[in-house]
């Protein structure tokens, strides 16, 4: 794939800049082209297609957070319009795999 943003997975509902894209910057779609409204930095994501609140944002095929608001085809998709999925785990293990804290 050419241009500024590359589909990483057929599944994705977005795609991610391969550098920097200004704003006004004319990307193809499957809804048709679209013009940003914004610059989009480097490895930021923009949506393939219409995405609605409450809806999974896929990427690499895979969950990673999910809208908070209605996100229109070619907006960037970030922290300001998507909450992460990630549940950080508080497991210490040294360099054996065992559990620190946990009796043997």
């Amino acid at each position: 794939m050419t241009g500024p943003f590359l589909l990483l997975h057929a599944a994705d509902n977005v795609l991610v800049a391969r550098r920097a894209a200004p704003e006004g910057t004319e990307v193809a779609l499957d809804s048709g082209a679209v013009r940003l409204t914004r610059t989009v930095p480097l490895a930021h994501k923009i949506a393939r297609h219409a995405i609605a609140p409450g809806d999974t944002i896929l990427k690499y095929g895979l969950p990673i957070g999910t809208a908070t608001e209605a996100i229109a085809p070619g907006d960037h998709v970030h922290v300001h319009n998507i909450r992460s999925n990630y549940t950080p785990t508080h497991a210490l293990q040294d360099a054996d795999g065992v559990s620190a804290g946990v009796a043997q």
